[in-house]
Formats: C-alpha cells, structure tokens, sequence
C-alpha cells in the first residue's frame, strides 16, 4: 500500500495551492480517504474526510469555505485545493485511507505547505 502525496510549496498569505495524494495497492473506492496537518509543536489535525461511497464530504471548521476535498477513484487520487491560505495554514498536509478493518488504515508520507510573505 502507497500513498504519495504532492503539490505543496510556499505561498503567499491569500494565495492558493492545490494537493494531490495518489493511492496504489488497494481499493481506493472502498476506504474513506482523508486529508490531516500537523504544524510544528502541534497535534495532527483533522482537515477533511471524503467518504468511501461519494458524495459526502466534511470538513474541519477552520478550513470551511476556503478549501475543497475532492476524489477520483478512477484515478484513486484524491485532491484538496486552498483558497484564501493562511499563515496558520501552514503545516505538513497528510493523506490517510480507512478502510473497514481497523487494520486498514494508511497514510503518506506528507507535503509541506508553507503561506508566508
């Protein structure tokens, strides 16, 4: 099982980046697929969540209305484009498929988005 994680950079505070995270191994269509972050010092937070059946997407409260979680299964990657970045924004973004089993829980290796002037 992979996930690959891409698209980070640095950005200017109200600027935009888009993330991918592709999947191989397993079947991308039956695991929920998530995004996370993880500022420096801090806890990993949960960002998103894009359910396995399609659909449905939630999101974390601090990144409502300026970012946007999507999925392909037929390319089993999903997306999370960032609007309006923040400068709190800032953090490792990490991918994580869940599937059914405990056991089935996956993540990449993240990508850094850094907003700053």
């Amino acid at each position: 099982v992979q996930l690959v994680e891409s698209g980070g950079g640095l950005v200017q505070p109200g600027g935009s980046l888009r993330l991918s995270c592709a999947g191989s191994g397993f079947t991308f269509s039956n695991y929920h697929m998530s995004w996370y972050r993880q500022a420096p010092g801090k806890e990993r937070e949960w960002v998103a969540t894009m359910l396995r059946g399609g659909g449905t997407t939630n999101y974390a409260d601090s990144v409502k209305g300026r970012f946007t979680a999507s999925r392909d299964n037929t390319k089993n990657t999903v997306y999370l484009q960032m609007n309006s970045l923040e400068a709190q924004d800032t953090a490792v973004y990490l991918c994580n498929a869940r599937g059914i089993s405990v056991r089935d829980d996956y993540w990449g290796q993240g990508t850094q988005v850094t907003v700053s002037s």
